[in-house]
């Protein structure tokens, strides 16, 4: 029955389909379709607006028409349904940067392909796309069941042997801890943490200052998230040495 209420509208102009309003709808009213965030169906949107705040292009907002009815009990049956169907399909999205993509390594790490007549390159252990922590949608399918690799983004400049000895097998993100939102760091793993059911997270940050705030943000979302995940530290001085490894127990 269609009743005059508030519901979310989405303007498909602004929407790039970043994802990033979907994991803060806890009805899951909100899936990206065709690369744009939709309404899956108006009785699952409660109109309260959760998902606002999390839009980076205001594409977002809450508007008084006529629309079926808020049904609790739908959505109870529909969470269930999501929660016994794993993620399949990667998120589409209009920007090239944030365009999910699983894909396997050319070769494996540690061998070598052939180069220029003067070098060989290394290959690279990279198997998914996006990598920066801001593209990342918690629902991206290479999060489900990972090993995390969260580095900031210093360190594969610094570390000669980053692919070799720290991204293989591994989902990495990297980051600023200094130039980005902290805030929005830790809404964003905890999502991914609640969501993902992520194994294990190595944190490979500088040796300088600003880069220890990387693994409190990791630990911070863990406890946010209600989950035991453990957490490895790992600090590389500016002239790409290991300078320590640290273990926390889950």
């Amino acid at each position: 029955m269609k009743v005059m209420r508030k519901i979310i509208e989405i303007d498909e102009e602004l929407c790039d389909g970043c994802g990033e309003c979907v994991p803060s709808c806890a009805e899951g009213a909100i899936e990206v379709v065709d690369g744009k965030a939709r309404v899956v169906a108006e009785k699952y949107c409660d109109g309260l607006g959760a998902c606002m705040g999390d839009c980076p292009n205001g594409a977002l907002k809450i508007i008084e028409r006529e629309a079926e009815d808020f049904d609790e009990e739908a959505v109870e049956l529909y969470l269930k349904e999501k929660e016994e169907k794993p993620v399949e399909v990667p998120v589409a999205c209009g920007c090239p940067s944030t365009q999910v993509q699983t894909f396997i390594p050319t070769a494996t790490v540690g061998e070598t392909v052939a180069g220029d007549s003067q070098a060989a390159r290394t290959a690279s252990a990279l198997e998914h796309w996006p990598v920066q922590i801001n593209l990342v949608p918690p629902i991206a399918p290479f999060l489900k069941g990972a090993d995390l690799l969260i580095a900031a983004d210093c360190v594969p400049v610094a570390y000669p042997n980053f692919h070799q000895d720290f991204l293989k097998g591994k989902v990495v993100m990297v980051g600023c801890p200094k130039f980005d939102d902290v805030e929005e760091y830790i809404r964003k793993f905890t999502d991914i943490f609640k969501i993902a059911d992520i194994r294990s997270i190595t944190a490979l940050v500088m040796e300088v200052p600003c880069c220890s705030a990387l693994p409190v943000i990791l630990q911070r979302a863990v406890d946010a998230a209600g989950k035991k995940i453990p957490i490895e530290q790992v600090v590389i001085s500016t002239r790409g040495e290991i300078l320590k490894r640290e273990k926390r127990a889950a």
